[in-house]
């Protein structure tokens, strides 16, 4: 688990298996405690990390492109009127409706919502799922903080010429 700077500026967190089943976890609890269509975590850089629900019907890869390049739009209104951030957005439409949360400033919580739900079930339970989620991205930080074992480091040149020469 690591970070790295990015071209764009923003940083990539790189995050191990365990953390991924925690955020699918809470995305999946999400979905059923919300009854939304689906759920989606991306990252600021646009990576779909989780998703949940309908998610599979969609095309996640450019939903989270759209997603991240709208907050990052945002950002930048916010920047104009002195705000630091608008941590939530939330876009009605005819048949789905659409509930974005930033969570500890580095990841983007999607709800895709529907007239099975309603907007304020959303927000409740969304807020219930940024607590969790703060917490697993807590874990990621302390894990990027911490120096990680190099497994290659026991690798010897002599190990991969017998690998090799078998």
């Amino acid at each position: 688990m690591q970070e790295t700077s990015a071209l764009n500026g923003l940083t990539q967190t790189v995050m191990y298996v365990d953390e991924v089943k925690q955020i699918q976890a809470v995305s999946d609890r999400l979905h059923q405690d919300s009854r939304a269509r689906a759920i989606l975590v991306v990252d600021k850089n646009g990576q779909l990390i989780a998703s949940a629900g309908a998610a599979s019907e969609l095309d996640t890869t450019s939903l989270s492109s759209l997603v991240a390049g709208n907050v990052a739009a945002t950002g930048g209104i916010a920047k104009l009127i002195e705000e630091e951030e608008f941590t939530g957005q939330y876009h009605e439409g005819k048949g789905i409706s659409v509930h974005m949360t930033i969570v500890s400033r580095r990841v983007i919580l999607v709800v895709l919502f529907d007239k099975n739900t309603t907007h304020g079930l959303v927000r409740l339970r969304v807020k219930k799922a940024t607590v969790e989620l703060e917490r697993v991205l807590e874990e990621v930080t302390k894990k990027a903080k911490t120096p990680q074992v190099n497994v290659f480091a026991e690798i010897t040149d002599a190990d991969i010429d017998n690998l090799f020469n078998d």
